[in-house]
């Protein structure tokens, strides 16, 4: 499998290659259809699964970069529920040690799905809109209109 685009610069799958025509998949939508091989080109550096990950929404890939197990999950829905909350409640709210705590801030904040707010004059975390985006997107509703598509590719 590799990564194609058409002539508009619509990037696909390609799924097979025949004499005149391909069979192309749309990462987006799953669909398949056959196009001419003329009107297709390769595209170099890019790997075909990071093609298909494109197919589920950015807040959604970047959450799932970031979050590790159900309580890593569990601290940033309550963050988007619950927030902004201040290190000092996270701290005493949870059953997480400060140290596993700090760190996974530390993934969320280098993911960009938290941000340091001031809490009552205290230190404390704010979820994004892109990770209040994911969240509803995991929960089965939409993004709520929010253009989240960020410059990501991290």
């Amino acid at each position: 499998m590799r990564t194609v685009r058409d002539a508009d610069g619509d990037t696909y799958l390609l799924v097979k290659r025949s004499g005149e025509s391909s069979r192309i998949r749309d990462p987006e939508t799953g669909a398949e259809r056959y196009v001419e091989n003329a009107t297709l080109e390769a595209v170099e550096g890019e790997s075909p699964l990071e093609t298909a990950s494109r197919g589920v929404p950015e807040p959604v890939r970047r959450t799932i970069r970031a979050v590790h197990d159900d309580r890593t999950l569990g601290l940033l829905v309550e963050l988007v529920d619950r927030g902004p909350l201040s290190v000092r409640e996270l701290v005493d709210a949870y059953d997480m040690c400060e140290s596993d705590l700090h760190g996974r801030l530390a993934e969320f904040r280098v993911a960009e799905l938290i941000e340091e707010v001031d809490v009552d004059g205290r230190r404390g975390y704010a979820a994004t809109p892109v990770a209040e985006a994911a969240v509803r997107l995991l929960r089965g509703d939409d993004a709520g209109g929010i253009d989240v598509e960020a410059d990501d590719e991290s």
